[in-house]
């Protein structure tokens, strides 16, 4: 990581939901079908049916046309407790860790970047490898 890195401060924002509001897909991993499914109460199969398309290598909600997750709600993410690997991880995604200009332009719209306590390089290079790991078609 560029030395600019070397000082990463991280913080959800209570009530904040511009992560969710961007345009683009959630990506869920199996264990993030089960894991939603079962908070929802319901079989993974029948999560999968509901609320789930699914590409030749990758799971991702559906999403309405010109609409926002269908878990999105006004006070945030309905299945937080349950939420896929992807959200969780957010901002420490690879694509927006380098290059440094990335990360400045999440800031731009990411309230939570620039707050909170320091979050150690060695940490933010781990979650950017879970994000590899869980989606390797994604990052080959």
């Amino acid at each position: 990581m560029a030395a600019e890195m070397s000082e990463l401060r991280f913080a959800c924002q209570p009530g904040c939901t511009a992560c969710c509001q961007r345009r683009g897909f959630v990506y869920l991993t199996r264990d993030d079908l089960a894991r939603a499914a079962a908070f929802l109460g319901m079989t993974a199969a029948v999560f999968e049916k509901r609320y789930i398309y699914r590409t030749k290598n990758l799971r991702r909600l559906r999403i309405p046309r010109g609409g926002q997750c269908r878990f999105l709600r006004a006070d945030g993410c309905a299945i937080h407790p349950a939420k896929p690997t992807q959200c969780r991880i957010f901002p420490f995604w690879p694509e927006l860790m380098k290059p440094v200009r990335k990360w400045r332009e999440t800031a731009a719209w990411c309230p939570g970047i620039g707050q909170g306590e320091l979050v150690q390089i060695e940490t933010a290079r781990a979650l950017a490898q879970e994000m590899r790991t869980a989606y390797p078609s994604m990052y080959p």
